[in-house]
């Protein structure tokens, strides 16, 4: 848990001094639909987040309130927690992906005093889970019904005198409640302080400028959940702290491409799916030999990389990393072949995602890297891993047991992931220990490392390996994206069978006699966070899935062949 720190610069004073010295540097780029773009300054943000702040205070809310935002990643969001910061409250974003259901949950569990509606896609089947008395402030970018219903930000800022000076807040007091994405039972809600949102800010900064160079503009694409650590922390936390990276914002999935374009990221956080996804993009127009043989000559090859990276929009990257869930080896070997150095990282919601980063010579595949700057970690006698970061949460809101629970007696977090590490330092994430599971035979088989090598392979989008009480484990796998259109076509279907039993057998080479794979079962449909199958941050949902095909392991195991089609 965070101490205090009454006499460290928080985050808040580094917003002023920008407002002071970068007033009319561009700080935020917002798309707004047809091409078009509002650039937002220093001096822009923090006048429009003054106004807020007041019209909040006006308001009467006690210090320490909890205001909600519940939208897509738009400058606005920054804006309006900026306006909560300055207001003296708390912010509680929600993954703009919820149900009604747990919306509701999540505004009542924080006691929440009034909700930002912004940038959604479904807000008419999230809107009954808003209690019907909570007031309501529509961004600019919200849906056309909550700009009907609701008073505007617009009209707000238009009619409210900007609050004056510099509102300070104390270290220990909450800057946010982040309520995890819930990959299994309800949403806990994470305490993070003044003190440790600054830490995040400032150790993610330091980190940047070292890993693309002190006199390149940093520049960054915005799009992963803003509601999830990870964005919060290494893009909002980091250009609030810095002052010198410049958010572009991705205004929709079919725009996406264009959207980096326009950015020309010098900095790309992602999570394995997409870089996958990516890949097998690249690989759909040019097959792998034909590539792989081009990589291959000297000076072509460089051309054929540049050019495979601007396609992507992601030729001017410096550094690219991947977090939320392991990413295979063999991917990050193919990017980097690419001429993209890709890395990846490690953290948790309950350190603010700062803790475990790859960089320069601590980049095997396969590790999250070593320690970042102020983190202390060691391994428990069972080989879980345990963090102390300095940008640790205060623990969980209202719920003291599960805190104290969850921290050793000196402090150190207990992340529930099992690890390994070099004598560099080195952090191997192994599996979860809640994830370990009994085949009949009676041994315990971690998932994690069989799905690495499953998902490596370039037919395969994402796997689950199951199999609790089963005479064996078992594999189920999601296609890639362009295979999955044709997965009824007779042809691509033996192609299919053929590629993932030989796939099959070599997993079973590379794993313990109980871990061994059964069958592969080859998924009817897409796990997406729509079907409630993946979180708001791509994490399959094992319990889910698992209770989804429930009915249908016993059919699977007594089908013969290695590939089953579900």
């Amino acid at each position: 848990m965070t101490d205090k720190a009454p006499n460290r610069k928080l985050i808040l004073d580094r917003v002023y001094e920008h407002e002071g010295q970068r007033a009319d540097q561009v700080y935020l780029t917002q798309p707004t639909g047809g091409g078009q773009v509002a650039d937002y300054t220093w001096a822009q943000v923090m006048d429009q987040s003054r106004r807020l702040a007041a019209h909040l205070q006006a308001r009467g809310f006690p210090r320490g309130a909890r205001v909600a935002i519940l939208s897509k990643n738009c400058a606005h969001f920054f804006m309006a927690e900026l306006a909560i910061w300055m207001a003296g409250y708390t912010t509680v974003a929600i993954f703009p992906t919820e149900t009604a259901e747990t919306i509701r949950y999540v505004l009542e569990h924080s006691e929440a005093s009034l909700l930002f509606v912004g940038k959604l896609d479904t807000w008419e089947h999230q809107k009954p889970g808003v209690p019907e008395a909570m007031p309501r402030i529509a961004l600019p970018l919200a849906p056309e019904t909550a700009l009907k219903d609701y008073e505007t930000w617009d009209a707000i800022a238009a009619r409210t005198q900007p609050v004056s000076g510099k509102p300070a807040r104390a270290a220990d007091e909450l800057a946010m409640l982040i309520y995890t994405s819930g990959s299994t039972g309800t949403p806990k809600g994470v305490m993070q302080s003044f003190a440790a949102v600054s830490a995040a800010g400032d150790g993610f900064a330091a980190f940047i400028r070292k890993q693309i160079g002190a006199g390149t503009e940093g520049r960054v694409l915005s799009y992963l959940p803003l509601a999830h650590s990870f964005e919060r922390s290494c893009v909002e936390m980091s250009s609030l702290w810095s002052g010198d990276l410049r958010v572009f914002f991705a205004e929709a999935l079919d725009t996406f491409v264009q959207d980096l374009q326009r950015a020309q990221p010098t900095v790309f956080m992602s999570v394995p799916r997409l870089y996958a996804k990516f890949q097998q993009g690249v690989l759909a127009k040019m097959p792998a030999h034909k590539l792989d043989r081009l990589l291959s000559l000297p000076l072509i090859g460089k051309l054929v990389g540049k050019k495979v990276r601007k396609g992507l929009g992601l030729d001017q990257v410096l550094y690219a990393a991947s977090g939320s869930a392991p990413l295979t080896p063999e991917i990050i070997r193919w990017y980097r072949r690419i001429g993209l150095k890709l890395y990846e990282g490690y953290g948790m919601t309950e350190d603010n995602s700062y803790s475990h980063a790859s960089w320069g010579e601590f980049a095997e595949p396969g590790f999250v890297g070593p320690p970042m700057v102020g983190v202390q970690v060691r391994l428990s006698d069972e080989g879980e891993v345990l963090i102390k970061s300095p940008a640790a949460c205060s623990g969980y809101y209202k719920q003291p047991e599960l805190t104290q629970e969850s921290f050793t007696e000196d402090g150190f977090f207990r992340t529930g992931d099992l690890g390994e590490r070099q004598a560099s330092g080195m952090l191997k994430i192994t599996g979860r220990a809640k994830e370990l599971f009994k085949t009949a035979k009676g041994k315990y088989v971690a998932p994690a490392p069989i799905e690495n090598l499953i998902n490596a392979h370039p037919m395969i989008e994402m796997s689950m390996v199951s199999g609790v009480g089963q005479p064996s484990a078992y594999a189920i796998v999601v296609l890639a994206e362009n295979l999955r259109p044709r997965q009824a076509d007779p042809a691509l279907r033996a192609q299919v069978e053929a590629e993932l039993s030989t796939l099959l057998k070599s997993v079973n080479t590379e794993v313990a006699d109980y871990e061994h794979l059964r069958m592969i079962v080859v998924a009817g449909d897409a796990w997406s966070i729509e079907n409630g199958m993946l979180t708001p941050t791509m994490k399959i949902r094992r319990a889910r899935i698992e209770k989804a095909v429930g009915d249908e392991v016993e059919r699977w195991f007594g089908a013969r062949g290695a590939v089953i089609w579900a």
